[in-house]
């Protein structure tokens, strides 16, 4: 049987590469669209006989309908991730989300091969969710359109409406999925996890120091439901596989982990001990949020990495990393 080909826009970044792995593992020809503007050449090196890389800016039609040409299945994860982002550039974030998704549901028109589009969303669309843990019902919201940080959580889920609505295209299956907290190494340094690593590092005098004060944002008690990057890739690739037309899937784990909890596992992976202060959350941040995943499931999504086990190879990275800094100093 013919290798479908496969187009995964933003393919070199945290979640991009990892599911290209994934893809490449399932018997995929896979093609990678990306400008490398947050990800990176170096996530896929190894994979540059395996795969083709199109270089090329999702804002632009051209390169756009460059990547889809004779693809069957696409991966839309091609957007502005990282909370520094969101307030910082939100002009750059709703460029990116909402020229970038027309140009890739027009392309899907015209070249009129593409069987599957497999849009990536975000929890951020549930903001404050009505009920813990979440399920996919539960309304998409911008509270607050004064506020940056939606640019990005209403890119999101203006991407889904484009996906439900606008594309057009006769038997394409359009899949929706949500990630959840997705982490492991390499995620960026723009999320919590790598940001109390460097905390603990800078702290601690480069590990010298076996107990510190570090400061982090909210009382602690805020919550998060955290999936390992290896698990979500498989759920995603079922949801695409498995799902049905129009339907949206939550990917994560259905644990939900107080951060201060989190911070102190951190703690523990590293060898030091946290004495932990705390400052105002920024305006926006969730209180929880915790996914529910039982469609997912129905499926057949089973996540089995532990917290603990995924924390100690996530931490491990950015500690290594963080140290080589120091010593390049």
């Amino acid at each position: 049987m013919e290798k479908k080909k496969v187009l995964v826009t933003g393919g070199t970044g945290f979640i991009g590469s990892n599911l290209v792995r994934g893809l490449l593992k399932e018997g995929y020809e896979v093609r990678v669209f990306d400008n490398n503007y947050r990800g990176k050449l170096t996530n896929i090196d190894d994979l540059s006989k395996k795969i083709t890389f199109v270089n090329g800016d999702i804002r632009i039609f051209d390169d756009v309908l460059k990547a889809v040409e004779d693809c069957q299945i696409i991966y839309h994860l091609a957007f502005i991730n990282g909370t520094e982002n969101f307030y910082q550039h939100p002009d750059l974030v709703l460029e990116v989300g909402l020229k970038g998704h027309l140009n890739i549901v027009d392309a899907i028109a015209q070249t009129n091969t593409v069987e599957t589009f497999v849009y990536a969303s975000s929890s951020e669309i549930y903001q404050v969710p009505g009920h813990i843990p979440t399920t996919e019902k539960i309304r998409g919201i911008v509270p607050d359109v004064h506020n940056p940080r939606y640019s990005y959580g209403g890119s999101k889920l203006m991407g889904e409406l484009l996906t439900l609505h606008y594309l057009k295209t006769p038997n394409v299956k359009r899949i929706i999925f949500r990630p959840h907290n997705i982490y492991g190494p390499a995620m960026g340094f723009e999320h919590v996890i790598p940001q109390i690593v460097k905390k603990i590092v800078d702290a601690s005098d480069g590990l010298r120091q076996h107990s510190v004060s570090i400061e982090i944002q909210g009382s602690g008690e805020e919550t998060r439901a955290f999936c390992y990057v290896k698990d979500a890739i498989k759920g995603i690739i079922l949801s695409a596989e498995q799902g049905l037309d129009g339907e949206v899937y939550n990917v994560g784990k259905q644990e939900e982990v107080k951060i201060i909890d989190l911070v102190r596992k951190i703690g523990a992976a590293m060898g030091v001990q946290l004495k932990i202060t705390h400052s105002n959350l920024l305006m926006g941040s969730t209180p929880r949020r915790c996914p529910d995943v039982s469609k997912l499931k129905a499926l057949g999504y089973q996540p089995y990495i532990s917290l603990t086990e995924g924390i100690r190879t996530t931490v491990n990275w950015y500690q290594s990393y963080y140290m080589k800094q120091l010593t390049s100093v």
